[in-house]
């Protein structure tokens, strides 16, 4: 019987692929989440294949040096060749120009403009932008800076901040600037909505930056699980509706997925080895959405 979260690869030939070259890549996945190393009998129990085929790529990956000894003596783990791979396609790897493929597609799924930003000091700089097309839509530029407190995509990217980092922003006593009258200006009142968001992985804007603009924000994580930016789709208020912010919410969480996953990401965990918490819709009123990629 498999382990819990693992697909057996069908048969050669059932989805077009090679089965040895599957399991091998499967191999790898299996020991990235478990890194202190697996023993044969141990591999054979996770994924229910026969010891003499599985020894096999054992061997292989570790003359490859895909894998290396792990502990005790008949033990595997991963190897360097990964870390060079890794290292390899990093490299190539471009935040504004991954993003803004993403960011299009999005914004073309809903109609709507979607932006890529990052986090300087105490101010969200937008990286991409791609614009709905409809006539009523979000005046912005990119380079340009607004205040991370009074916007959906400037909370998500603060509530990345430890303590520390959030008190050197937002000194004790000193109060926020305000927006619109729907901006949280409160520090006390900003640290609350941060832990919410971290909670629930995602960020709203109703009104904070701009009245009658909303916004969903989603986190964008690199390899090292660190959050490197925030994308997020704005809307007018008149067609942001309750029929509309399910396609809205998974298109934005959707296409955040994708780019932290362009940039290395392991989906759903964090650097300790615990599951990060899946964003629940549900908790603002969403439906569930289906994804179908």
């Amino acid at each position: 019987m498999n382990a819990p979260g693992f697909t057996q690869l069908e048969p050669t030939g059932a989805s077009g692929g090679v089965k040895s070259a599957a399991r091998c890549l499967d191999l790898l996945e299996l020991f990235a989440t478990n890194r202190d190393g697996l023993t044969l009998g141990e591999v054979c129990a996770r994924t229910g294949w026969p010891k003499s085929s599985t020894l096999g790529l054992l061997r292989t990956l570790h003359a490859r040096d895909f894998l290396a000894d792990g502990r005790g003596d008949y033990a595997y783990c991963l190897g360097p060749r990964v870390a060079w791979l890794g290292a390899a396609y990093l490299g190539g790897i471009n935040l504004i120009q991954e993003g803004f493929d993403i960011v299009r597609d999005v914004s073309r799924a809903c109609d709507e403009t979607v932006h890529l930003a990052t986090l300087r000091g105490s101010d969200v700089h937008y990286l991409a932008k791609e614009e709905g097309t409809s006539r009523m839509r979000m005046v912005s530029s990119v380079g340009t800076a607004i205040p991370a407190h009074g916007a959906g995509i400037g909370k998500m990217l603060l509530s990345s901040l430890s303590q520390a980092e959030f008190d050197i922003l937002y000194p004790p006593g000193e109060s926020l600037p305000r927006l619109t009258a729907n901006t949280i200006v409160d520090r006390d009142a900003l640290i609350a909505e941060l832990a919410a968001i971290r909670e629930r992985g995602f960020a709203l804007d109703d009104g904070e930056s701009t009245i009658g603009l909303n916004c969903i924000a989603a986190p964008v994580y690199d390899a090292l699980d660190q959050m490197v930016a925030a994308m997020s789709v704005a809307v007018p208020s008149p067609r942001y509706t309750p029929d509309r912010e399910p396609l809205l919410h998974a298109a934005i969480l959707d296409g955040a997925r994708r780019l932290s996953a362009r940039l290395g990401h392991a989906a759903e965990t964090t650097r300790n080895g615990a599951s990060r918490p899946t964003p629940n819709p549900e908790q603002n009123g969403y439906a569930k959405v289906e994804d179908r990629r």
